[in-house]
Protein backbone atom coordinates (compact mmCIF):
# COMPACT_ATOMS: atom_id res chain seq x y z
CA UNK A 1 0.00 0.00 0.00
CA UNK A 2 1.35 3.40 -1.11
CA UNK A 3 2.64 6.08 2.07
CA UNK A 4 0.08 8.18 3.15
CA UNK A 5 2.16 11.22 3.11
CA UNK A 6 2.82 11.26 6.79
CA UNK A 7 5.31 10.30 8.54
CA UNK A 8 5.74 7.73 10.75
CA UNK A 9 4.78 8.84 14.55
CA UNK A 10 3.91 12.65 13.63
CA UNK A 11 1.05 14.14 12.12
CA UNK A 12 2.59 15.61 9.25
CA UNK A 13 0.20 17.17 6.73
CA UNK A 14 0.31 16.20 2.92
CA UNK A 15 1.10 18.30 0.09
CA UNK A 16 -2.48 19.27 -0.30
CA UNK A 17 -3.39 19.70 3.04
CA UNK A 18 0.06 22.08 3.73
CA UNK A 19 -1.07 23.62 0.46
CA UNK A 20 -4.61 24.63 1.55
CA UNK A 21 -2.93 25.37 5.23
CA UNK A 22 -5.67 23.04 7.02
CA UNK A 23 -5.16 19.89 9.46
CA UNK A 24 -4.63 16.90 7.40
CA UNK A 25 -7.02 13.98 8.55
CA UNK A 26 -6.75 10.55 9.00
CA UNK A 27 -8.75 9.84 6.18
CA UNK A 28 -7.78 12.95 3.67
CA UNK A 29 -8.68 12.04 0.14
CA UNK A 30 -5.77 13.69 -0.91
CA UNK A 31 -2.79 12.26 1.22
CA UNK A 32 -2.28 9.26 -0.32
CA UNK A 33 -1.55 11.00 -3.60
CA UNK A 34 0.02 13.89 -2.81
CA UNK A 35 2.68 13.36 -0.43
CA UNK A 36 4.39 16.51 1.48
CA UNK A 37 7.61 15.75 0.05
CA UNK A 38 6.19 16.70 -3.34
CA UNK A 39 4.88 19.64 -2.94
CA UNK A 40 4.87 21.00 -6.68
CA UNK A 41 2.31 18.14 -8.13
CA UNK A 42 -0.55 19.13 -5.55
CA UNK A 43 0.19 22.84 -6.70
CA UNK A 44 -0.26 22.32 -10.31
CA UNK A 45 -3.02 20.79 -10.16
CA UNK A 46 -4.97 23.07 -8.20
CA UNK A 47 -3.79 26.34 -10.10
CA UNK A 48 -5.86 24.54 -13.33
CA UNK A 49 -8.15 22.21 -11.46
CA UNK A 50 -9.04 23.68 -8.17
CA UNK A 51 -8.35 21.68 -4.68
CA UNK A 52 -12.70 20.93 -4.70
CA UNK A 53 -13.01 19.72 -7.99
CA UNK A 54 -10.06 17.39 -7.52
CA UNK A 55 -11.80 16.56 -3.83
CA UNK A 56 -15.36 15.81 -6.21
CA UNK A 57 -13.60 13.74 -8.75
CA UNK A 58 -11.43 11.35 -6.45
CA UNK A 59 -14.82 10.49 -3.90
CA UNK A 60 -16.44 9.88 -7.00
CA UNK A 61 -13.86 7.09 -8.66
CA UNK A 62 -13.61 3.67 -6.91
CA UNK A 63 -10.03 3.50 -4.90
CA UNK A 64 -8.47 1.48 -7.13
CA UNK A 65 -8.48 4.34 -10.64
CA UNK A 66 -7.80 7.24 -8.12
CA UNK A 67 -4.21 6.41 -8.49
CA UNK A 68 -4.60 6.67 -11.82
CA UNK A 69 -6.70 10.02 -12.23
CA UNK A 70 -4.49 11.59 -10.18
CA UNK A 71 -1.46 10.84 -12.56
CA UNK A 72 -3.18 12.37 -15.26
CA UNK A 73 -4.62 15.20 -13.46
CA UNK A 74 -0.55 16.01 -12.70
CA UNK A 75 -0.01 15.13 -16.61
CA UNK A 76 -2.62 17.66 -17.54
CA UNK A 77 -1.95 20.28 -15.22
CA UNK A 78 1.67 20.41 -15.53
CA UNK A 79 0.97 20.86 -19.62
CA UNK A 80 -1.28 23.49 -18.91
CA UNK A 81 0.98 25.38 -16.64
CA UNK A 82 3.42 25.28 -19.39
CA UNK A 83 1.15 25.86 -22.05
CA UNK A 84 -1.69 27.64 -20.86
CA UNK A 85 -3.88 27.50 -24.16
CA UNK A 86 -3.47 23.78 -25.41
CA UNK A 87 -1.73 21.54 -22.55
CA UNK A 88 -1.33 17.85 -23.65
CA UNK A 89 -2.96 18.39 -26.92
CA UNK A 90 -0.13 21.05 -27.61
CA UNK A 91 2.34 18.49 -26.55
CA UNK A 92 1.31 15.96 -28.45
CA UNK A 93 0.49 18.27 -31.70
CA UNK A 94 4.13 19.19 -31.37
CA UNK A 95 5.38 15.74 -31.00
CA UNK A 96 2.88 14.61 -34.42
CA UNK A 97 4.92 17.44 -36.29
CA UNK A 98 8.43 16.72 -35.36
CA UNK A 99 6.90 12.49 -36.33
CA UNK A 100 5.41 14.15 -40.14
CA UNK A 101 9.22 15.89 -40.40
CA UNK A 102 11.12 12.34 -39.54
CA UNK A 103 9.32 10.46 -41.91
CA UNK A 104 10.03 12.80 -44.37
CA UNK A 105 13.65 12.49 -43.63
CA UNK A 106 13.51 8.99 -44.02
CA UNK A 107 11.71 8.79 -47.56
CA UNK A 108 14.36 11.03 -48.55
CA UNK A 109 16.78 9.37 -47.34
CA UNK A 110 15.48 5.94 -48.76
CA UNK A 111 14.87 7.14 -51.94
CA UNK A 112 18.38 8.32 -51.61
CA UNK A 113 19.55 5.19 -51.68
CA UNK A 114 17.27 3.43 -53.84
CA UNK A 115 18.74 6.19 -56.59
CA UNK A 116 22.28 5.26 -55.99
CA UNK A 117 21.76 1.43 -55.91
CA UNK A 118 19.98 2.26 -59.80
CA UNK A 119 23.04 4.34 -60.45
CA UNK A 120 25.47 1.66 -59.67
CA UNK A 121 23.62 -0.79 -61.39
CA UNK A 122 23.17 1.01 -64.49
CA UNK A 123 27.08 1.93 -64.11
CA UNK A 124 27.96 -1.70 -63.76
CA UNK A 125 25.55 -3.12 -66.61
CA UNK A 126 26.78 0.29 -68.93
CA UNK A 127 30.58 -1.40 -68.41
CA UNK A 128 29.58 -4.69 -69.09
CA UNK A 129 27.66 -3.67 -72.68
CA UNK A 130 29.84 -3.95 -75.61
CA UNK A 131 28.08 -1.77 -78.11
CA UNK A 132 27.55 -3.12 -81.83
CA UNK A 133 27.36 -1.63 -85.04
CA UNK A 134 23.18 -1.11 -84.79
CA UNK A 135 21.53 1.57 -82.96
CA UNK A 136 23.11 5.22 -81.72
CA UNK A 137 25.87 4.55 -79.06
CA UNK A 138 24.29 6.82 -76.79
CA UNK A 139 21.30 4.63 -76.21
CA UNK A 140 23.60 1.85 -75.30
CA UNK A 141 25.53 3.75 -72.72
CA UNK A 142 21.94 5.04 -71.03
CA UNK A 143 20.99 1.56 -70.28
CA UNK A 144 18.16 -0.04 -68.88
CA UNK A 145 17.80 1.81 -65.77
CA UNK A 146 17.76 4.99 -67.50
CA UNK A 147 14.10 5.65 -67.49
CA UNK A 148 13.62 4.58 -64.15
CA UNK A 149 16.23 6.74 -62.89
CA UNK A 150 14.42 9.75 -64.35
CA UNK A 151 11.30 8.48 -62.35
CA UNK A 152 13.04 7.88 -59.61
CA UNK A 153 14.34 11.80 -59.83
CA UNK A 154 10.92 13.26 -60.41
CA UNK A 155 9.94 11.19 -57.16
CA UNK A 156 12.86 12.99 -55.05
CA UNK A 157 12.63 16.51 -56.28
CA UNK A 158 8.29 16.17 -55.73
CA UNK A 159 9.14 14.94 -51.63
CA UNK A 160 12.05 17.99 -51.55
CA UNK A 161 9.30 20.55 -52.91
CA UNK A 162 7.28 19.18 -49.97
CA UNK A 163 4.71 16.84 -51.68
CA UNK A 164 4.08 13.72 -49.30
CA UNK A 165 5.67 9.98 -50.86
CA UNK A 166 3.38 8.29 -48.31
CA UNK A 167 0.82 6.14 -50.52
CA UNK A 168 -2.28 5.49 -47.12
Amino acid sequence: MKDTGRKQGTASPCAACKLLRRRCAQDCVFAPYFPADEPHKFANVHKVFGASNVNKMLQELPVHQRSDAVSSMVYEANARVRDPVYGCVGAISSLQQQIDVLQTQLALAQAEVVHMRMRQSATLSNLTEIPTESGSPSSKLMGPHTRSLFSLDMVVEQAQMGESMWLC
